[in-house]
């Protein structure tokens, strides 16, 4: 009863202080449509290459633009695989709406290439600046958010889905992007609350932690937060390097699974899965067989899709609709006349915990009813990832 009194009153606190809060901008700020000067607002994307996430943040973003009227609602078709190229053409090519357009050639990625990236860069910045037909940018991920968070250009630039803005110095701080034209979503707490009630509910004394072991890879790793944590509960990071932000997609999916093989034999005895370019919906079931092979409870920081494909639990994010909507309030209050560094960068998501039975059962994990009582979502099957 003791440890239910304190896994519900995490769970209270992650669950209150999660909720929508209206955004403390500075200034009032309308996200009711409207056209720039009788001509439509021109979006133009760029990613640092393929993740799942950014598939699913871009789609959450148009939804929201469909739910505050910027765009006429319209069913967008099920994506293939991590890409975006194919999805950003479909909504270039049959989005309807009044206000807005997504440029059909306006979809840059570097393919998590090094060279790639410096180029891509520069055209970018090339095109705002010399031809001026994007009026906004998505930079999805650290790599865009790095390379277009600068003084180089002045085009309004959204950081959507990055790990930890502050940490990769993209923005100044929480409160300040540090550039007129830059905001990035942040919430500084996220990746410490779930690390906080995984260790509350598995009470692991080492904790496998796998990254590439740059500023990027840090970031996206949570290692500042984890290591934070570990100070204050007194447990082990216990920690293996990987490839991440490569062009060669098996290497750095090869990387991880050997990672994960080197957390086992170190006795790892749980492991908090990051977002890297390693894990993907290919290599995903390889790496629950692993863990699950070595009976290790895995935490996804990336939510309860791949809790449905095989790893133990997540705070998950909310089916990216909330998320979503929040960034197609920004990119309203922009076209409204808002400076992107005048709009609040936090946000903090609803959360819900995800456990899969079926991992629990394999790994030896018997949840108590105290346990199963907040868990929101549950799996009894370990799916496989629709790559087609």
């Amino acid at each position: 009863m003791k440890m239910m009194k304190k896994i519900t009153l995490l769970f209270l606190c992650v669950f209150l202080t999660g909720m929508s809060v209206p955004a403390a901008d500075k200034g009032a700020f309308s996200t009711a449509p409207k056209t720039n000067d009788g001509k439509k607002w021109r979006i133009g994307y760029y990613e640092g290459g393929e993740y799942i996430d950014y598939q699913k943040i871009l789609t959450a973003t148009v939804k929201g633009l469909m739910e505050l009227g910027w765009i006429e609602p319209s069913e967008i078709p099920k994506q293939k695989g991590e890409q975006t190229k194919e999805l950003w053409a479909w909504l270039a090519g049959n989005l309807k709406s009044t206000y807005i357009e997504f440029v059909k050639d306006a979809h840059y990625s570097a393919n998590w290439d090094d060279n790639l990236r410096k180029k891509t860069a520069d055209e970018i910045i090339g095109r705002v600046n010399g031809k001026k037909d994007i009026d906004l940018i998505m930079a999805t991920g650290t790599w865009a958010g790095q390379d277009l968070a600068n003084d180089r250009h002045k085009t309004p630039t959204m950081v959507l889905t990055c790990s930890d803005a502050l940490g990769a110095g993209i923005i100044k701080s929480i409160g300040d992007s540090g550039y007129d034209h830059v905001s990035a979503w942040v919430d500084p707490l996220r990746f410490e609350r779930q690390v906080q009630i995984f260790h509350d509910i598995v009470k692991f004394r080492k904790l496998g932690l796998a990254y590439e072991n740059t500023v990027a890879g840090r970031s996206y790793g949570a290692v500042e937060q984890v290591e934070k944590v570990m100070q204050e509960r007194g447990f082990e990071v216990v920690s293996c390097y990987t490839k991440s932000d490569i062009a060669d997609q098996k290497m750095a999916e090869e990387s991880v699974k050997r990672c994960f093989h080197e957390l086992g034999e170190k006795k790892a005895d749980a492991i908090f899965v990051t977002p890297q370019g390693g894990i993907t919906l290919k290599s995903i079931p390889e790496l629950v067989k692993i863990v699950n092979s070595y009976k290790i409870p895995t935490f996804s920081n990336s939510g309860s899709d791949e809790v449905k494909y095989g790893f133990l639990m997540s705070l998950s994010q909310a089916g990216f609709k909330y998320i979503g909507h929040y960034h197609a309030e920004t990119f309203a209050k922009v076209f409204n006349g808002a400076k992107p560094r005048q709009l609040d960068q936090t946000f903090k998501e609803p959360m819900k915990i995800a456990l899969n039975l079926k991992t629990a059962k394999i790994i030896g994990y018997d949840p108590s009813m105290d346990v199963l009582g907040i868990v929101d979502e549950t799996y009894n099957e370990i799916e496989k990832p629709d790559q087609n």
